[in-house]
C-alpha cells in the first residue's frame, strides 16, 4: 500500500514536459518502493519538489552544501515524526537535468523521473555515503525504474 503523499510542486523554472501529474506519479512510486523495501517506518510523506534554473541550483547547493555549482537534485531531509511522517524539500536543477540527459545520451523523461525517485528517497532518509547503502539505494531505484519501463540509470551505455 502506498503511504499518503502531499505534494507541493513550485515551479521556479518553466518546463512544461514536467507536469504536476508526472511528478506526483513518481513521487508516489518512489514512496511505495520505499514502504515496500522497509529500511524507514513511516505512514505519509509531505514533500515539496522545486524546478530551479542553474543560478538558484548553484545559490542552495553553495548555501547548504559548499559547493559552488549547480547540481541536478537536492534534497533537504527532515525525518520522519512520532505519527510517522516524513518530511522533505527536494530541488531540482533543470538545465542540469537536461544537460545530463543529452551527454548521457537518456531520455529526458526517464533521467528526469531517475532524480524525481532518488530525491524523495533521500527525503525518506535513504543515502549512499557508505557502499552497502549506495547498494541499497541504487538496488531500489533501479528496479522502481525497471518497472516504469526505463533502464538501469547506473549502467554504462
Amino acid at each position: 500500500m502506498t503511504p499518503d503523499l502531499s505534494l507541493s510542486v513550485q515551479y521556479a523554472a518553466d518546463e512544461p514536459r514536467l507536469p504536476r501529474w508526472r511528478l506526483r506519479r513518481w513521487a508516489e512510486r518512489a514512496l511505495a518502493a520505499a514502504a515496500e523495501d522497509g529500511l524507514v517506518d513511516f505512514s505519509a510523506a509531505e514533500l515539496s519538489l522545486r524546478l530551479v534554473g542553474a543560478a538558484e541550483g548553484k545559490r542552495l547547493n553553495r548555501d547548504f552544501r559548499g559547493r559552488d555549482y549547480a547540481t541536478n537534485v537536492l534534497t533537504f531531509e527532515y525525518g520522519v515524526d512520532p505519527l510517522g511522517v516524513a518530511r522533505g524539500d527536494i530541488v531540482i536543477c533543470v538545465p542540469v537535468l537536461a544537460r545530463e540527459a543529452r551527454e548521457q545520451r537518456k531520455d529526458f523523461l526517464h533521467h528526469a523521473a531517475h532524480l524525481t525517485l532518488h530525491g524523495v528517497l533521500h527525503a525518506l532518509g535513504y543515502d549512499h555515503v557508505k557502499a552497502r547503502d549506495a547498494k541499497r539505494m541504487e538496488a531500489l531505484e533501479t528496479t522502481t525504474l525497471a518497472g516504469m519501463g526505463i533502464m538501469d540509470p547506473y549502467q554504462a551505455d
